[in-house]
């Protein structure tokens, strides 16, 4: 049913759907976005309903679950509760916060339903230029093409690095409403999408809060919800960079023309400018403009204009032109930035010092996931140099954490009991050695361009 919604938005990009919540009621729709609630990694937490959704694991209450949120929905009696905050710090910056809301286990399945019917939809809406929180997408595929678009003669002089402040606390219900009416019809589903929007939320300090605009970062639906919303910038700037053919696109040039193209991860975007220092600057009123009627606003602090040779920092890569050794053509590099390099070794670090009375296998088991999925991410840049030091970092980090576990014990009987992994004398205990991040293989990741295929699409798109 999915890949007919599908194919059917995109084959009609007029279509409004006016019969959905027969779907977000049908059982089968339910029982699998219940799967998705309880495999996934929040499912451990309670919302103010004190119910986590992993702990409803017998047969008979996940039926009994499903078939009484079913009812609700049917007989319009659903209202979701309040969700509950939880206050998250915010790496680097201390004393400010993230606010999460944590949804209750009958909203996260209804929300979960939702976004099986509404994703396939506005899917076929979405641009090319938009990663984040996307099937199929992930960062790297925006750093590929930035890459892309910085190096060779396609190269663009200038960045337009953007940070919209306290997207997800700003975003105007309106607004959010209005471009989901464009594809919905259906009041039922248009009435769910409000109730969840309007939901509220329950401070830690147990006092409910009234919400009149944003979408709880935390909540299945509310990546969605943000793409719909944030599309606009999408749609804006793709339009201000379509000239027609290439003919006139070149005519466009000769007359001292600006070229554009935004790349987007959620609410996280860059804009690349082909053309003098004033066509960036003018990018400060025209985004605020494309801002403004969804409630949002730049941060005046974190937005800036630089050009692609002082290089910037996006989605924890750090992106510069430079020359090509022994060459005398630029070309874009990307790199881990400090913060990211920061932030594992701040990791590392608060590992080794909280666990002091356990075993090193115990200490392996929680590092080496940490290592490998850091190394993972940024295995598609120039990083080799980057993980070698990591890997020093932490196997330094590990050795003092054994020196201070066994103070009276000489390097000599410390490098044979507990530094036995090879090659390297790796710390391993019972069969658990130290991820090595040296020996992680770094590739340039192919940039994909429009040619990524959705779920619901039997061949990639052209």
């Amino acid at each position: 049913m999915q890949t007919k919604l599908h194919q059917w938005a995109a084959s009609d990009v007029g279509r409004r759907f006016d019969d959905l919540f027969n779907l977000v009621c049908h059982p089968d729709f339910l029982a699998v976005a219940w799967e998705r609630v309880t495999g996934n990694k929040g499912a451990r937490t309670p919302g103010v309903d004190r119910v986590a959704p992993r702990f409803i694991s017998e047969p008979t209450e996940v039926t009994d679950f499903l078939s009484t949120t079913r009812d609700l929905l049917r007989s319009r009696e659903f209202a979701p509760l309040p969700v509950r905050e939880r206050l998250i710090p915010k790496g680097g910056q201390p004393g400010r916060f993230r606010r999460l809301g944590i949804p209750s286990a009958r909203d996260r399945l209804v929300q979960a339903a939702l976004v099986l019917v509404l994703e396939p939809i506005f899917e076929a809406d979405f641009k090319p230029v938009s990663y984040g929180f996307r099937p199929k997408r992930r960062a790297q595929d925006a750093i590929a093409e930035i890459h892309f678009y910085g190096t060779g003669s396609r190269s663009y002089e200038w960045v337009f690095e953007a940070d919209i402040a306290a997207c997800f606390d700003e975003l105007s219900h309106s607004a959010i409403l209005d471009r989901v009416r464009r594809r919905v019809s259906d009041k039922r589903v248009l009435s769910l999408v409000k109730s969840f929007l309007k939901a509220g939320v329950m401070s830690e300090a147990g006092q409910y809060q009234g919400t009149v605009a944003g979408t709880p970062q935390g909540g299945i639906v509310s990546p969605l919800l943000a793409n719909i919303a944030l599309s606009a910038l999408d749609e804006h700037f793709l339009a201000k960079d379509d000239h027609g053919t290439p003919w006139r696109r070149e005519v466009h040039r000769k007359r001292g023309g600006s070229f554009y193209r935004i790349v987007r991860y959620a609410d996280d975007f860059v804009i690349l400018v082909k053309g003098g220092r004033e066509h960036a600057d003018a990018l400060w009123d025209e985004v605020r403009q494309v801002l403004a009627p969804l409630g949002l606003r730049l941060s005046e602090s974190k937005t800036r204009v630089c050009r692609f040779d002082e290089g910037f920092d996006f989605l924890g890569f750090r992106i510069q032109r430079r020359r090509r050794k022994g060459t005398n053509t630029s070309t874009a590099y990307t790199y881990p930035s400090k913060k990211a390099l920061l932030s594992v070794m701040t990791k590392v670090r608060m590992l080794t010092n909280r666990i002091k009375n356990a075993s090193l296998e115990m200490l392996l088991r929680q590092l080496n996931p940490l290592l490998r999925g850091w190394c993972a991410y940024f295995r598609h840049g120039v990083s080799k140099a980057t993980f070698g030091y990591v890997d020093m970092f932490a196997w330094r980090r590990v050795t003092e954490w054994l020196r201070k576990r066994h103070p009276r014990m000489t390097w000599k009987e410390l490098y044979r009991r507990y530094l036995t992994g090879r090659p390297g004398n790796r710390p391993q205990e019972n069969g658990i050695v130290m991820f090595d991040a040296a020996t992680v293989e770094v590739t340039r990741y192919r940039w994909r361009a429009n040619k990524i295929p959705t779920p619901w699409t039997q061949r990639t798109t052209q």
